[in-house]
């Protein structure tokens, strides 16, 4: 898409009875994908939006946006149907990629234990919940009653929160790095570390693979982007 603009600002919600701001292109309200009006909960987050539209050329580079994707997200989907959201990040928690240990060789079983219990220490401890480890794949049984705790943690958000944790959950394959980080518990990049344990050890001792360097690269930047956006909030 062209760029089809000149101007762009932000103002406050026009509506006395709502709250937020809204991204101006030449004056007039930014709309999301669905057509929805692009309302954002405070001037810093919106400033960062306006900033992402501002830096386009003459072409419109969507994937150069993703403050403006995180929030059309949490207005089109996460907004419209929440509880699907909520219960594909549960699915994640009942099989927690830091629940599943490496058997061998004993230098990556002693790094896994480095880097992943003590996030698994800070998950029990802040949730008063405790989830059980195995090695191998074979899947681990957890808690029965899990599912509808971790259902009441994260209905406690909000729309823009559950946006920025399904993207770190869903990156690193775990929901507790994920709420690390929406916790400030570990930063972006510590997140990318523990979430790519295995691979990066692997990388270490076979060598590097362009294409999943290139992978790795994006989720790092995908991370970063996350904590931005959580630092906006």
């Amino acid at each position: 898409m062209r760029r089809f603009y000149k101007a762009v600002g932000i103002a406050p919600a026009a509506a006395s009875d709502v709250e937020g701001f809204h991204v101006l292109l030449d004056g007039r309200v930014l709309k999301t994908p669905a057509k929805a009006a692009l309302l954002l909960p405070n001037a810093a987050l919106a400033e960062a939006v306006a900033a992402e539209w501002a830096a386009q050329a003459e072409q419109i580079k969507p994937d150069s946006m993703p403050l403006m994707r995180f929030c059309a997200t949490a207005i089109d989907r996460v907004a419209q149907d929440r509880s699907y959201t909520v219960q594909e990040l549960v699915r994640y928690g009942g099989s927690d990629l830091l629940c599943y240990r490496a058997e061998d060789p004993a230098a990556l079983i002693a790094r896994e234990q480095q880097v992943w219990q003590p996030l698994l220490d800070w998950f029990s401890q802040r949730y008063d919940i405790g989830l059980n480890v195995t090695t191998g794949i074979i899947a681990v049984k957890q808690p029965e009653d899990l599912p509808a705790r971790l259902t009441r943690i994260l209905e406690a958000l909000d729309d823009f929160r559950l946006v920025a944790l399904h993207s770190a959950t869903t990156g690193t394959g775990s929901l507790v790095i994920g709420l690390a980080l929406l916790a400030g518990r570990v930063d972006a990049d510590a997140a990318f570390a523990a979430g790519q344990l295995d691979e990066l050890f692997q990388a270490e001792a076979w060598g590097e693979d362009y294409e999943a360097q290139d992978r790795r690269s994006g989720l790092l930047e995908e991370l970063r982007q996350v904590q931005l956006f959580l630092k906006l909030l």
